[in-house]
């Protein structure tokens, strides 16, 4: 788990080789920031710390630099962004690597050093050599999504290490209106310690408050307001997203994705799939599978199956036709309705 390797971090257990990798891009920059901050100050910044994209440079220079003792300092901290080598992928670079240097390197670390390899893959390559010895001998941080606990566990944490307590249902409203992202989440934190320093929690009516709906969001609430046949109000989300500058062909996207997900997160539940099983199936967070299937109980497969007729309908009118794409959404609003 990732935050058990912050904690290490965070009590001055350094590895001399660290493998991140994954597609939740916040937690290997959050893991490569941390070890910065506990490894070199700032004026040791510009001599003992490098970054190399192997994608553009050889591998063997990397390591070379990885072995020659750091200059006014005790350690230096090595960067190496972008392996290609340890996936099945095929390089489109002409750059070529000396895999044997690094399995070399790997044997035998610097004391000195400490070698971060930052590759952004879902999988790497597990038949290969240099894979299977990273593994075996290097601190491993994959930075997978977040599932719904870990998720709200991190936010808990986030809240804690800036001195406030965030209660639960507060949690739910934070992940509902702001989604999954973590970058996102991390900023609207940010923004909520500041304003509860004083009282030091947070709660559900200072999320509502101050928390930016993201226009997935504002869509989500805008199928609420169809579905609650209140078509002013839905009205009313819809025209503030046009005065938001949002395009019209965007919003009819994203409001057919969230349709079709409903809809097949409805059907995947009558086959008897759970929640975690649906995420994965559809490669999707299980959080908004969690809300999609509070909706799916409220449509019928007839009226589900009309809906996504009446949605491909517009988008086709949308992209062919030459009606008023925001007036096309608006009749489409009405329909909706019925």
């Amino acid at each position: 788990m990732v935050t058990d390797v912050w904690r290490k971090i965070k009590q001055n257990h350094i590895a001399p080789i660290y493998l991140l990798y994954g597609t939740e891009s916040f937690l290997i920059n959050e893991t490569k920031q941390l070890l910065l901050n506990h490894i070199l100050n700032e004026e040791e910044m510009d001599f003992n710390f490098a970054a190399y994209d192997l994608e553009e440079t050889p591998l063997e220079i990397a390591v070379e630099d990885a072995e020659t003792f750091p200059f006014l300092g005790e350690r230096k901290v090595i960067f190496l962004h972008n392996p290609i080598f340890l996936t099945a992928e095929k390089s489109k670079e002409k750059v070529e690597h000396n895999i044997a240097k690094l399995e070399a390197y790997i044997q035998e670390p610097a004391p000195y050093t400490v070698l971060v390899i930052s590759a952004p893959y879902e999988k790497l390559d597990e038949r290969k050599k240099i894979t299977k010895e990273l593994k075996r001998t290097a601190e491993v941080v994959e930075a997978k999504k977040l599932n719904e606990h870990e998720l709200k566990n991190w936010v808990r944490d986030r809240a804690k290490i800036a001195g406030i307590e965030i209660e639960t249902d507060a949690v739910e409203q934070l992940l509902a209106l702001s989604g999954t992202n973590l970058f996102m989440l991390s900023s609207e934190l940010e923004k909520l310690a500041l304003y509860a320093a004083n009282e030091k929690r947070i709660d559900t009516a200072l999320v509502e408050k101050l928390v930016a709906r993201s226009l997935e969001q504002n869509i989500f609430t805008l199928i609420e307001k169809v579905v609650q046949r209140k078509l002013e109000e839905a009205l009313r989300i819809y025209f503030d997203l046009l005065k938001q500058n949002e395009e019209p062909i965007k919003i009819l996207a994203l409001l057919s994705n969230q349709f079709r997900l409903i809809y097949q997160v409805k059907e995947l539940s009558r086959r008897g799939y759970g929640q975690q099983q649906i995420a994965g199936f559809l490669k999707t967070h299980p959080f908004r599978v969690k809300l999609a299937l509070g909706k799916a109980a409220q449509f019928t497969d007839e009226e589900l199956a009309n809906l996504m007729s009446l949605l491909a309908e517009a988008d086709y009118q949308m992209k062919t036709g030459g009606m008023n794409k925001s007036l096309l959404i608006e009749m489409l609003l009405f329909k909706l309705k019925k």
